[in-house]
């Protein structure tokens, strides 16, 4: 599976990586939102981590962009904000999961086989 990670943290991506890899997924990395944009209109993934907090452009509207360009993206919200609210505002503009940071690696094989 190709998957996008966009995280404006170094560091949450290469654990993500670590996790993913074991797995044979392919793994492609952007820096923002709007890296994010453009590495998933190139390369068309089959999934998407998102951070949400992120400089310049937020994980929602990168959410809602990737949303217009193609309605069936798979998009897993990765966040470290644990409000309710928020993970309901995720999966209201079309985030397939939400999921917590710190990563539990369990949890993110888990949520990768339902997609």
């Amino acid at each position: 599976m190709k998957i996008l990670l966009i995280d404006d943290s170094s560091l949450a991506r290469r654990l993500l990586r670590k996790i993913l890899e074991k797995e044979n997924h392919e793994i492609i990395e952007a820096g923002s939102g709007m890296e994010g944009l453009e590495k998933y209109y190139l390369e068309k993934p089959d999934v998407v981590f998102l951070d949400l907090t992120m400089e310049g452009l937020y994980g929602l509207d990168v959410l809602e962009k990737i949303k217009e360009i193609d309605p069936s993206a798979k998009v897993i919200v990765a966040s470290a904000d644990i409000q309710k609210q928020t993970k309901n505002l995720a999966l209201e503009k079309g985030a397939f999961a939400f999921i917590n940071k710190p990563f539990n690696e369990e949890e993110i094989l888990d949520v990768l086989r339902k997609v």
